[in-house]
């Protein structure tokens, strides 16, 4: 089974890709939440999903370090980390890419370009 984990401390942005996501659950894909970084990390080694979609401004671990465990120090390259964040200065935008994230997208995100990118990493 397909899995996504949706990574967000903020309710309303959890609700609103779960909205987002929740017609590829017809086509047997499972969605997964929580609130914050180290339940993101907690959740990704126990259910290896297949995509990501990570805040980097989380408590108790940002996304930065949630990606960074998880890409380089567990080599689990094989999850596919989309950030998901407000910060969108090129500074962080570099980061990300030094964590080993795959996409950076800024917040508003447009729920058609999220649909889109977790049906072509699903592989739907």
């Amino acid at each position: 089974m397909r899995k996504i984990l949706i990574a967000d401390d903020e309710p309303h942005i959890r609700l609103l890709l779960e909205q987002t996501l929740e017609e590829l659950e017809d086509e047997g894909v499972q969605l997964l939440n929580c609130d914050n970084g180290e339940d993101a990390f907690d959740i990704i080694k126990s259910e290896n999903p297949n995509l990501v979609f990570l805040d980097i401004m989380m408590p108790r671990m940002n996304g930065f370090d949630v990606c960074h465990k998880i890409k380089n120090d567990l080599g689990m390259k094989d999850v596919f980390i989309i950030l998901l964040t407000a910060k969108g200065q090129e500074f962080d935008k570099q980061r990300g890419a030094d964590v080993g994230c795959d996409i950076y997208m800024t917040k508003p995100f447009n729920p058609d370009e999220v649909i889109e990118k977790a049906k072509e990493v699903l592989g739907l």
